[in-house]
């Protein structure tokens, strides 16, 4: 099933029984909470996989939340965008879904898919042992990473309204 034409996708990335892998997982339920437009939607992206491709294609933008080893602090927010997200998948592999994330982005882009407005927020891990529940650092970054990720979404959808007028 294709996404809707014209709208954002924001997908949470990780593992949530691996403590701070689930750091993307953590992010969208915050993102999720306070997500009121219709023309945005959030998925959990798990681990990632090419399974996600036609549910990615069509889009006018996508926020991808994960864990990112970066050698930062723990807790530490990054957000990468556009070509930057994409030099960073092609270069970095911080965590086992950028390998994923950056096949998909590619898929995407063999495609036509991939979408102009596209950024990668990324959370320093501290630990990503077995446990459900992110380490103090991590939950203390979740309402920050969620809220670049609103940020984000309200540009890019000013934008969009703004390029409609024109």
């Amino acid at each position: 099933m294709s996404a809707r034409a014209k709208s954002i996708a924001v997908v949470g990335i990780g593992n949530s029984l691996l403590t701070d892998d689930g750091a993307g997982i953590h992010t969208l339920e915050r993102f999720a909470e306070g997500n009121t437009n219709d023309d945005v939607f959030c998925l959990d992206g798990g681990t990632v996989g090419l399974a996600l491709l036609d549910r990615l294609s069509d889009l006018d933008g996508l926020v991808a939340l994960d864990a990112m080893k970066l050698g930062h602090r723990p807790g530490t927010v990054t957000v990468l965008e556009g070509k930057a997200m994409d030099s960073h998948l092609r270069n970095q592999h911080g965590s086992v879904h950028e390998v994923g994330l950056s096949d998909l982005m590619d898929a995407l882009r063999l495609r036509g898919d991939l979408p102009e407005k596209r950024a990668l927020i990324g959370i320093e891990p501290e630990d990503m042992d077995w446990g459900t529940e992110p380490t103090a650092a991590v939950a203390a970054a979740l309402p920050k990473a969620a809220e670049h990720a609103n940020n984000l979404v309200r540009n890019w959808r000013t934008d969009a309204r703004t390029e409609a007028r024109q």
